[in-house]
């Protein structure tokens, strides 16, 4: 792949479904149903990636739980939940090297600025499409 920016393979923030920090985790999972993703970024309210949540997280809190019902589920705050993969985020300037390494694992690659907030996410299809283009 020729030497790009990271921004010229972003979906940007506007076009990225996101989790916010005051969410519970019923709300969290209707979005992520709702969306049909398996992974999800979480944000702060002034938009500071946090961290991924994934079905895998919200499946092992609802295991853990004494009393299992979505009732029950609105009680506790998406912040509650144990991140066991998060996805580790990318600098707008990072070298394209650096992405591709991260997409490897990961179906997205968050995209942060300097002060850690989310500019969009690079998606492993979107670079796999560029590669396509390429070759």
């Amino acid at each position: 792949m020729e030497k790009k920016s990271v921004l010229f393979l972003l979906t940007p923030k506007t076009k990225v479904v996101c989790l916010n920090v005051n969410m519970n985790v019923r709300q969290a999972l209707e979005k992520m149903r709702a969306h049909g993703f398996s992974a999800i970024p979480l944000i702060s309210n002034e938009g500071e990636y946090i961290g991924t949540v994934s079905e895998g997280d919200l499946l092992w809190h609802i295991a853990e739980e004494k009393e299992i019902s979505l009732e029950h589920l609105k009680e506790d705050n998406i912040t509650d939940l144990e991140r066991r993969h998060d996805v580790p985020a990318v600098k707008v300037d990072a070298d394209i090297d650096v992405l591709v390494e991260k997409i490897v694992n990961h179906n997205f690659v968050p995209v942060v600025d300097d002060r850690n907030v989310l500019m969009g996410i690079v998606t492993r299809r979107r670079v796999m499409q560029e590669l396509l283009e390429k070759y």
